[in-house]
C-alpha cells in the first residue's frame, strides 16, 4: 500500500463555501476591529473567551454538523471544516467549546442515548458547555490499554477511582468522557475491558489541580476521582466497547486543521514582515506555505471521510505526524530572524510558538506512536 491511498481523495469544495470563508473573515475581522481579541498562537488549545464562543454560536457556527432535532444546523462536515480552519488561521480564541465541537459533538452522535443527546448536544451548540477529556494518566503515556482508572458497579451506577492528566480545560469545564476499565486486564487483549463514562466534573469526589506549563501558562489539569459516582445514564456507549469508542474519536482529534495551523498566525506575520522588509527574504518561507496548501487538502479529505463515517484512523494519524512537525518548523523558522524585527508583538508570537512547539508533537498521541499506527496501515512489520 503506498501512502497516497492511505489519504481519502479530497471532495470538491460546494460553491457555498467560498462566501461562507468570506464570511467568516468578515467576522473575524469586525472583532479584531472591536478589540475583542489579539490573534495568538495555539488559540485553539489557550484562547478560552466564553464570550468569542457566544459570539459564534449566535452565528450558528458552532454544532455545525449537529442535526435541527437537537438543536443543530444540520451542516455539512466540508462547511464546519471551512469554519474552523479560518478560526485557526485567524488566530482565533477558540477553546473554550473546541473540545465539545470538535470531539464530544460527533462522539455522542455516534454512541451517545437519546437522553446524552438531548441533554448535551443543545447547550453545545449554544455554546454554554465546555467538555474535556479523559483519556491519558501518569505513566501511561501514549498507551491507553495501560488504563488502571477503575469503574466498578454500585447499584444504579458505577463508582469511578482513578488518576486523569493533560486534561484540557477541566478547570473551565462542566464535563468529561473518561476512559476506565470495567474488566481485570486480559494480558491477550489488552484493549478489552474498557469503557466511557460521562462525568460531571463539579461532582463529589472529583478534584482538579493545575499542571503549569514552563511559560507559567495553565491549560493542562490532573484530574483525580475518588469514589465518583457515575448514573447508569451516564455510561456512554456500551460497558466493554471503549477502545473501539476511543479510537473513533481520535480521527476527529488528530485530523482537524488545528493540527497544522496552530502556528499559522506567526506564519503569515513573518510573511508580511518579509514583504514588509523588515525581515530578511527566505526561500524557506515558500517551501512551509506549501506544505500548509499540502496538509490543507489532505486534513479536508479526512473530513469527507468521517462524514460518509469511513475509518479514518490511518489517514488522522498521517496528517497529524506531518501537521504537527510542521507547526514545530514553522515557530524555528520565525526563531531564526527574531533578532531583525523590532515589533514586540511580532516576537512575543514568535516567543509563544517556541514555548509551545514541545507540546505539538504529544498531545493527541505522540507522533513516534503515531507513526506506528502509520506503519501498521501501511502493511509493513
Amino acid at each position: 500500500m503506498t501512502m497516497s491511498r492511505l489519504v481519502p481523495r479530497a471532495a470538491e469544495d460546494p460553491a457555498c463555501t467560498a462566501a461562507l470563508r468570506l464570511e467568516v473573515r468578515d467576522f473575524l475581522s469586525a472583532q479584531l476591529a472591536a478589540g475583542a481579541f489579539t490573534p495568538s498562537v495555539d488559540g485553539w488549545l489557550s484562547g478560552w473567551d466564553e464570550k468569542f464562543t457566544l459570539a459564534l454560536a449566535q452565528r450558528g457556527w458552532l454544532g455545525m454538523t449537529v442535526p435541527v432535532d437537537y438543536g443543530g444546523h444540520g451542516r455539512t462536515f466540508t462547511e464546519r471544516f471551512v469554519v474552523t480552519e479560518e478560526l485557526l488561521a485567524g488566530g482565533a480564541p477558540v477553546a473554550a467549546h473546541w473540545i465539545a465541537d470538535r470531539q464530544i459533538v460527533p462522539s455522542l452522535l455516534k454512541y451517545g442515548t437519546e437522553t446524552q443527546k438531548r441533554e448535551f448536544l443543545p447547550k453545545i451548540v449554544r455554546g454554554e458547555c465546555y467538555f474535556g477529556i479523559g483519556m491519558s494518566e501518569p505513566d501511561s503515556g501514549s498507551d491507553l490499554a495501560s488504563v488502571r482508572t477503575k469503574a466498578i458497579r454500585v447499584d444504579g451506577g458505577w463508582s469511578l477511582s482513578g488518576t486523569k492528566v493533560w486534561t484540557s480545560g477541566a478547570h473551565h469545564g462542566h464535563a468529561f468522557i473518561v476512559l476506565a476499565r470495567t474488566s481485570p486486564v486480559d494480558t491477550t487483549h489488552r484493549h478489552a475491558g474498557l469503557s466511557q463514562f460521562i462525568v460531571d466534573l463539579a461532582a463529589p469526589g472529583v478534584r482538579i489541580s493545575p499542571i503549569v506549563s514552563m511559560n507559567g501558562a495553565r491549560h493542562f489539569n490532573e484530574v483525580l476521582l475518588d469514589g465518583v459516582y457515575v448514573p447508569d445514564a451516564m455510561v456512554f456507549g456500551e460497558i466493554g466497547n471503549g477502545w473501539n469508542q476511543v479510537t473513533s474519536e481520535l480521527s476527529f482529534e488528530r485530523s482537524g486543521p488545528e493540527r497544522f495551523l496552530s502556528t499559522f498566525v506567526l506564519l503569515a506575520a513573518t510573511a508580511q514582515r518579509m514583504t514588509d522588509g523588515q525581515l530578511a527574504r527566505d526561500a524557506g518561507l515558500g517551501r512551509l506555505v506549501a506544505r500548509v496548501a499540502g496538509l490543507h487538502h489532505m486534513s479536508s479529505a479526512v473530513a469527507g471521510a468521517l462524514e460518509r463515517d469511513q475509518p479514518a484512523d490511518v489517514p488522522a494519524a498521517v496528517v497529524k505526524v506531518l501537521g504537527t512537525t510542521l507547526e514545530g518548523d514553522i515557530a524555528d523558522f520565525a526563531d531564526l530572524g527574531t533578532d531583525s524585527a523590532s515589533d514586540p508583538d511580532y516576537t512575543a508570537l514568535v516567543q509563544t510558538a517556541v514555548d509551545q512547539r514541545p507540546g505539538f508533537t504529544l498531545r493527541g498521541g505522540t507522533n513516534e506512536v503515531l507513526r506506528g499506527v502509520i506503519a501498521r496501515g501501511l502493511g509493513m512489520r
